[in-house]
């Protein structure tokens, strides 16, 4: 497997198979530099949602990434409009043009890494870590721009900026920030270790005295950054999100799709589509008009996730059909976070005493939904 590693690693830059094999021979097959990214789907290529959202806040329009923002008629959703070697991007397109009357106004692109992650960059200590992050990105306004990391209790930022010269069209920015040895940022724990923020607009509390340095205070942006608020209409994308640690900027990595899901079901699993009758859990009736199931998610999810329901359900045992089924109660009962048990409730149209399997009533559009997103 290590040499697997090394030869998928070392094929970036060496296609000849005799150079490979001379490489083995001489044990010069050296891996690429390549850092990995604290970023998860920074290609924006996972979309569980798949859905576009209008006067979004506190959504996520690509997986773990969110927009957060209250300008009304803005959209924001998966692009398939991407940069040389990306298939996807975020998009974020303003509504109507909009100056906001509150100082605590805030407009921005979000991702919030969990601890477990961050940990090893020992912010907070003598010890931090220098961080290099790397992005595409493209609008129809051009400028400068904001972009801030943060920790946990949005206490620290560090507010940078980069500018795009040509409207309409994708630029690469790469910005190295040094690691904060002050400020509290939690350890190795599953709540939000650093925060990565482009500032599209936000207000008066949220901007920094100055760029390019640590201060105490909740800042993404600084004076003179562009509103894309302000515009009717304004774009903006960003995909080849990557940060790291170093100083220097290494090739975004690709990551096969499974794996790269994989990653996103720890924050959020959706169930169904699959069919008009999908098939989600299995449920012992224990009286006439409850019954009790236990769902066993494919990934172990950050926390507890908070249980939701689209469409609608049925239960059947092969013998009778109950429809109107109300699913609720999602609870874990075991402490890892990945069994989950569900109660369905159905007026009086069950059978005592007998399993019944609940799914989808002839409506394709039904889901399970699980959250669990910092």
């Amino acid at each position: 497997m290590t040499k697997a590693r090394d030869l998928a690693d070392f094929l970036g830059n060496n296609t000849s198979l005799s150079t490979i094999n001379n490489a083995y021979a001489a044990g010069t097959l050296v891996p690429s530099s390549t850092n990995p990214s604290l970023i998860i789907n920074g290609d924006m290529l996972i979309n569980q949602r798949n859905a576009v959202f209008t006067n979004p806040n506190g959504v996520f329009p690509v997986d773990r990434f969110g927009v957060e923002q209250y300008v009304s008629t803005t959209t924001t959703q998966q692009s398939t409009t991407a940069p040389s070697g990306y298939s996807n991007s975020l998009l974020v397109t303003n509504g109507n043009a909009y100056t906001p009357t509150s100082a605590n106004f805030t407009y921005r692109v979000y991702q919030n890494i969990e601890g477990f992650n961050t940990a090893p960059l020992l912010f907070g200590t003598s010890s931090a870590k220098t961080i290099t992050i790397s992005f595409w990105v493209r609008s129809s306004l051009t400028g400068t721009f904001g972009v801030a990391i943060q920790n946990s209790a949005q206490d620290r930022s560090y507010v940078s900026t980069y500018t795009i010269t040509q409207a309409n069209t994708f630029e690469k920015k790469t910005i190295t920030i040094t690691g904060d040895t002050a400020g509290t940022w939690i350890g190795a724990t599953n709540g939000v270790g650093l925060r990565l923020i482009f500032d599209l607009g936000s207000r008066a509390n949220r901007t920094a005295s100055s760029a390019n340095a640590w201060e105490t205070g909740n800042f993404s942006r600084v004076s003179g950054c562009v509103e894309i608020n302000s515009t009717t209409g304004a774009t903006f994308y960003v995909t080849g999100v990557k940060l790291e640690e170093g100083s220097e900027a290494t090739d975004f990595q690709h990551i096969l799709y499974p794996e790269e899901l994989t990653k996103c079901k720890r924050y959020y699993q959706v169930y169904g589509g699959s069919g008009n009758y999908h098939a989600f859990a299995s449920v012992g009736t224990y009286n006439p008009s409850s019954g009790v199931g236990y769902l066993d998610l494919e990934v172990t999810m950050r926390t507890v996730p908070t249980g939701s329901t689209v469409g609608t359900f049925q239960a059947s045992n092969g013998v009778t059909s109950a429809c109107g089924v109300n699913l609720s109660g999602f609870a874990e009962p075991d402490g890892g976070c990945k069994l989950i048990q569900v109660h369905a409730h159905s007026g009086s149209n069950f059978i005592n005493g007998y399993f019944m399997r609940v799914r989808a009533n002839n409506d394709a559009t039904t889901r399970l939904k699980f959250d669990a997103e910092l």
